[in-house]
């Protein structure tokens, strides 16, 4: 099977949002290709160093939201 790597990246830059803390700071212990990508498309800083979280940035952080409302919200209830 071959993996959409894309779908990949949207739910893990969602779950990103998950861990958010200090801001932009997120922990980047997740796969180093798809961290790597995600740094590529420049939704967060570069994940190569000794820190164990990296910086979401502001259009990161926005996207990130936006995908985790998208793929894992439920809708209101009334």
């Amino acid at each position: 099977m071959e993996l959409d790597t894309d779908k990949i990246d949207q739910a893990v830059l969602a779950l990103l949002s998950l861990g958010r803390h200090e801001g932009y700071r997120v922990w980047k212990s997740l796969d180093w290709e798809v961290m790597n990508r995600l740094h590529e498309k420049g939704y967060i800083t570069d994940p190569v160093s000794k820190a164990r979280s990296v910086l979401l940035t502001e259009e990161g952080a926005q996207e990130s939201e936006r995908l985790l409302r998208e793929l894992f919200g439920r809708p209101s209830r009334r």
